[in-house]
């Protein structure tokens, strides 16, 4: 359980973190 939702968050952070950069560029 723990593993599935840091694995989720990971993925969600990752993808704002791309959709951020996009942003900003």
């Amino acid at each position: 359980m723990k593993i599935l939702i840091t694995g989720g968050a990971g993925f969600i952070g990752s993808n704002l973190c791309q959709h951020f950069l996009k942003l900003m560029k």
